[in-house]
């Protein structure tokens, strides 16, 4: 694993905008892996200014998105959904009819067997993840499978008080119980992965996952065991790391 420690949020999100956009540079064909939250938001603006400025084309681009709240649908404006297009794809050329995020309304194991399809279809070039302060990537909680492919995901209760003060006004009731993710193996067939995490927060998960041993009780560790992963952080999220990075 690549680790870079940046000084700030607003320098790894710099870094991992253009390991993005060299990727999309080399092969306009690229399939991105995206994430929401508030940790990749940065990185967005930072990719929009660049399409902005420099014209790179996302035309032939194709996204899969980690995941999607049960129960919101694409008009919600807490839905992934609707962030994805708020905070990125309504300013870059991509094409809607390339954008992927899962359903979370109606069937929803039919929904995870379709999506797993396109993913068989449709190897991930660089996934992009964040991390919670537990240690879950996508919305897989701890004691989620390495096997786990996309499924319902029941969140723990730290997720939804991290959720409810991001995003929904410190509302935990508004928060879905339940959202649908890709799962742990879904995430390991990608042929890299970019993780960014910012703030003290994330130390302790940051810790676990670089240097502790790979457990299902901290979901990030799996990374350990994939052959290419960069992981940016700022000195807040590293600062509990014994090793010099």
């Amino acid at each position: 694993m690549k680790v870079i420690v940046a000084e700030n949020r607003e320098i790894a999100s710099q870094e991992g905008a253009k390991i993005i956009i060299d990727q999309v540079k080399n092969n306009p064909e690229t399939i991105l892996g995206l994430a929401t939250g508030t940790t990749p938001i940065d990185l967005y603006n930072n990719m929009v200014k660049d399409h902005k400025e420099n014209g790179t084309d996302y035309s032939k681009v194709k996204s899969y998105n980690l995941d999607e709240y049960v129960g919101l649908d694409g008009t919600h404006p807490q839905s992934y959904y609707y962030f994805m297009f708020e905070h990125l794809f309504n300013h870059i050329n991509i094409n809607p009819e390339n954008v992927h995020v899962p359903v979370g309304k109606g069937d929803l194991q039919a929904a995870c067997n379709a999506y797993n399809d396109a993913l068989k279809q449709n190897q991930v070039d660089i996934q992009l993840l964040g991390i919670g302060s537990n240690g879950h990537i996508g919305f897989n909680e701890p004691g989620t499978p390495a096997d786990s492919v996309t499924h319902v995901v029941d969140l723990k209760e730290s997720t939804i008080k991290d959720n409810a003060r991001l995003f929904f006004n410190g509302d935990e009731d508004a928060v879905p119980k339940q959202a649908v993710s890709m799962g742990i193996a879904n995430i390991m067939n990608a042929k890299k992965v970019l993780l960014l995490a910012f703030g003290e927060g994330k130390a302790k998960a940051v810790k676990g996952m670089l240097e502790g041993e790979v457990t299902p009780e901290l979901p990030a560790s799996i990374l350990q065991n994939h052959p290419d992963v960069t992981v940016i952080v700022d000195k807040a999220a590293a600062s509990l790391l014994e090793k010099q990075y």
